[in-house]
Formats: C-alpha cells, structure tokens, sequence
C-alpha cells in the first residue's frame, strides 16, 4: 500500500533540492530520518519534516507501521518562479528569478521485488 505527502512552494531551486532527496531514495523510512538528521543542508530539513509528515500519513490514515515502510519514490520538481528586475548600469535592468520547488516523497509497505 503507498502513502505519500507533498510539501509545496519551498523558497529553494529543485536543482539544490534533489541533491538531498537522492540520498534517501529506496532506503527505510526510519533509516531516512537519521540520514536527514546529519545532512548539513538546507533542503534537509524539509524533506525531514516532508518524510515526517507521510509516516504520519501511513500511521494514522493506512494503519502501517513505521517500522515496515520504504521510501518508494522521493521526487523534487519545480514550481512557479518569482521574477523580479534589478537595476544596471546605463538605465537597463537585469532579471532576479526566486526559484521555488515542491517535493513528494511515496512510502511504501512492499518488499521491492530483485
């Protein structure tokens, strides 16, 4: 059965993001949080609290166990950018894009098949 949470809009580039959600791909999910809890990144603690958030999912919605699940699919895509312009010299202006992302991460409680 699959579980999953999505944690949306966070003020950071998907490039940056998926540099840490690639760590945690296919491990356990309890495995995942001590991972996360010693990864010196930003983005680490989001995808802790986005990993909290679908054990909860699992543990209150689905009546599974932590102890049980894997982490299927973890995925950071990008959201809608803010555009902003700044001036330069000679009157011109020069574009600042904020990027954003949105993270998803699928738990599972089936043993993936080798």
């Amino acid at each position: 059965m699959e579980v999953f949470a999505i944690t949306k809009n966070i003020p950071m580039s998907a490039q940056k993001m998926r540099e840490v959600v690639r760590q945690i791909q296919g491990l356990p999910a309890l495995a995942a949080q001590s991972v996360l809890a010693v990864v010196p990144r930003k983005g680490a603690r989001v995808v802790s609290k986005t990993l909290k958030s679908a054990i909860a999912n699992a543990e209150n919605n689905k009546k599974l166990r932590p102890e049980t699940l894997l982490i299927k699919e973890a995925v950071a895509g990008t959201a809608a950018s803010i555009k902003r312009f700044t001036p330069k010299a000679r009157g011109s202006a020069g574009p600042i894009i904020k990027r954003r992302c949105h993270v998803k991460i699928t738990l599972s409680d089936e043993i993936p098949p080798r």
